[in-house]
C-alpha cells in the first residue's frame, strides 16, 4: 500500500476496530444451565402471577424461595444441578409444598428444550464474535497489500497473477456468508419452546408469548410437538453445520499457506518466533500454528458431523439427539479455531519481491497475451491461445522467463505458429507478459485491479461494521430482557 493509501486503510479499519473492541467488552459471561434454569423459573412465576394462575401471596412466597435457592447455589462448591426436580425439591423445603404450583403448565421437556436454546444462542453469539475478529484480521492484512502481486494457483499449478488483497478478499467474502448463515440460524434458534409442556401444552392458559418475551426470545416455536421433539434436531444441526462450513474455508486458507513451506524460498511464511526448530534437522522451521488451526478446523467439522449422526435414524422424542453438549462443544472448538486463525494472520511475513519473482519465473500471463491479440488486432482467441501456448513451451524448454525472451523470438514464434506476421508491435506482447500490467489492466467487476480492490475493501469493511452492530444489538436485547425479568421478579417479592 502506498503512503497515499495508508490513511484510507486507517479510515476504513479504525472504526471497525473500535466497534469490535466494544462488542468484546460487552460480551456476557457464559452462563451455565443452572443459571438458565433459574431464569426460566423466574419468568414462569412472573407469568403465572400476571395471568392469575397463582395467587399474589403464593407467588411472592415462591419468588422468595426461588431467590433463596439461587443464592445458595452461588456459593463456592455448590452443585448447581440443571435438573428441575432437584431445584424443586429444595424450593419445597424453603417455601412449602404449594411452591410446586411453579410447575403449572410445564414439563421437564419444555424446560430442557428452553435451557438448551438459551445456552446455544449464547454460544452462537460468542462464535459469531470470534468469526468477526478473524475477518477483521484478514481484512487488515488485505488492506496492507492492495498492490502486492502474487501467483494464484488452480489444480495446484500457477495459473494467473493476482494481488494478495484480491486473494484475501475472497476469503473475507466467505466469512461474510458465514456471518449471514449464523444470523439466520440465530433467528430460528432464538425461539421459545416454553409452555409447550411435554408435547401437547396443558389445560392451563399459559401465556407462551409472555414467557418468550421475559427470556429474551424473538418468538415461539409454535407447534408444541415441534417445540421439544422435532426442532431440537434441526436447530442444533443447522448451527453446527454453519460452523463446519466456515471451518472448511478456514482449513483451505491454512493449507494454502502450508503449501508455501514446500518451497525452499516461500513468499509468505510465519515469523520465526511462531515456528519450531526440528529436534534433529537444524534447518527445519515447522509452522506449528498452521497445524493447530487446521486441526481445530477438522475438529469442528468432525464435531458437527457427530451432532448430525446422533440424530440420524432416531424416532422423534428419543434422547439421542436431545442434549446440547455436542453442539456446544462444536461452538467452543470453532471459537478456538478463529482465535488461532487471528494469531496466524497477525504473524505472517509477506515477501513482496519474492512473490513477484515467483510470478515472473513462470508463464501465468499467457492469457493476457491471447487476450491482447484479440482486443487490439482481432486475432481469434483460439489462434492467440495457440501462440501463447507455443511461446510457453519454447520458453520453458530454453530455461527462459517470459521477460527474457527476445523480440526476434516473440516474432518468430508467432510466424511459426500462425504462418503470419505478428499483427501488432512486439512491445504490446511484452507489456502483456508483465504481471503488474496484466493485473491493473483487468476491467471486470470484482477483479484484482487497484481501484476495484479498494472498492471491495470499503464494501467489506461496511459489512463488517454492520455485522458488529448486529452482534451488539443481539447482546443488548438479551441483557435488556434479563434486566426486565429481574425487575418483574423483584416486584413479586
Amino acid at each position: 500500500m502506498t503512503k497515499k493509501e495508508l490513511p484510507l486503510r486507517c479510515i476504513i479499519f479504525f472504526t471497525c476496530l473500535l466497534s469490535l473492541l466494544a462488542a468484546m467488552a460487552s460480551r456476557a459471561n457464559t452462563h451455565d444451565d443452572f443459571y438458565h434454569l433459574g431464569q426460566i423459573n423466574k419468568a414462569s412465576i412472573v407469568m403465572l402471577a400476571e395471568e392469575g394462575l397463582v395467587p399474589a401471596e403464593l407467588a411472592a412466597s415462591i419468588a422468595k424461595g426461588i431467590a433463596v435457592v439461587i443464592d445458595e447455589q452461588e456459593r463456592e462448591g455448590s452443585v448447581r444441578s440443571s435438573n428441575y426436580l432437584d431445584f424443586e425439591a429444595r424450593l419445597l423445603d424453603v417455601a412449602g409444598p404449594n411452591a410446586s404450583r411453579l410447575h403449572t403448565g410445564r414439563s421437564r421437556q419444555d424446560i430442557g428444550s428452553t435451557m438448551r436454546r438459551m445456552a446455544l444462542r449464547e454460544a452462537l453469539l460468542d462464535s459469531y464474535e470470534a468469526l468477526l475478529a478473524a475477518r477483521y484480521a484478514l481484512l487488515d492484512l488485505a488492506a496492507a497489500h492492495v498492490g502486492t502481486i502474487i501467483p494464484a494457483y488452480t489444480h495446484g499449478v500457477q495459473a494467473q497473477p493476482t494481488t494478495l488483497a484480491h486473494y484475501l478478499l475472497a476469503f473475507s467474502a466467505a466469512f461474510e456468508r458465514d456471518a449471514q448463515r449464523l444470523q439466520e440460524v440465530y433467528a430460528r434458534l432464538n425461539r421459545s419452546p416454553l409452555g409447550a409442556a411435554a408435547l401437547g401444552t396443558s389445560g392451563f392458559p399459559i401465556d407462551r408469548e409472555r414467557l418468550a418475551e421475559l427470556l429474551g426470545f424473538g418468538g415461539l416455536v409454535e407447534n408444541s410437538y415441534d417445540a421439544n421433539l422435532v426442532s431440537s434436531v434441526d436447530s442444533k444441526i443447522e448451527f453446527s453445520n454453519a460452523l463446519a462450513t466456515s471451518a472448511i474455508t478456514v482449513g483451505q486458507l491454512m493449507q494454502n499457506l502450508h503449501t508455501q513451506y514446500h518451497n525452499p524460498v516461500p513468499w509468505i511464511l510465519l515469523e520465526d518466533e511462531q515456528t519450531d526448530v526440528s529436534s534433529i534437522m537444524p534447518q527445519k522451521r515447522n509452522p506449528r500454528p498452521l497445524d493447530v488451526v487446521r486441526l481445530l478446523a477438522t475438529s469442528v467439522v468432525g464435531s458437527a458431523h457427530t451432532v448430525t449422526l446422533n440424530a440420524h435414524n432416531t424416532n422423534s422424542g428419543m434422547n439421542d439427539y436431545r442434549p446440547g453438549a455436542q453442539a456446544l462443544h462444536t461452538a467452543r472448538q470453532a471459537q478456538a479455531m478463529y482465535e488461532a486463525y487471528v494469531s496466524v494472520m497477525t504473524h505472517l511475513i509477506i515477501d513482496e519481491a519474492r512473490a513477484l519473482d515467483e510470478v515472473d519465473s513462470d508463464y501465468s500471463t499467457m492469457t493476457e497475451v491471447a487476450d491482447v491479440l484479440l482486443r487490439e488486432a482481432s486475432v481469434p482467441f483460439r489462434i492467440g491461445h495457440h501462440y501463447a501456448s507455443e511461446l510457453t513451451g519454447y520458453g520453458r524448454a530454453a530455461g527462459k522467463r517470459p521477460k527474457d525472451l527476445r523480440d526476434d523470438e516473440l516474432l518468430a514464434l508467432y510466424k511459426a505458429s500462425t504462418g503470419q506476421d505478428l499483427p501488432l508491435d512486439v512491445d504490446v506482447i511484452r507489456r502483456a507478459m508483465d504481471p503488474a500490467a496484466m493485473v491493473e489492466g483487468r476491467n471486470g467487476l470484482g477483479g484484482p485491479q487497484r481501484n476495484e480492490v479498494l472498492r471491495m475493501l470499503t464494501q467489506h469493511n461496511g459489512s463488517l461494521e454492520a455485522e458488529l452492530k448486529w452482534l451488539q444489538a443481539s447482546r443488548k436485547r438479551l441483557v435488556d430482557s434479563a434486566q426486565g425479568l429481574e425487575r418483574n421478579f423483584l416486584q413479586l417479592k
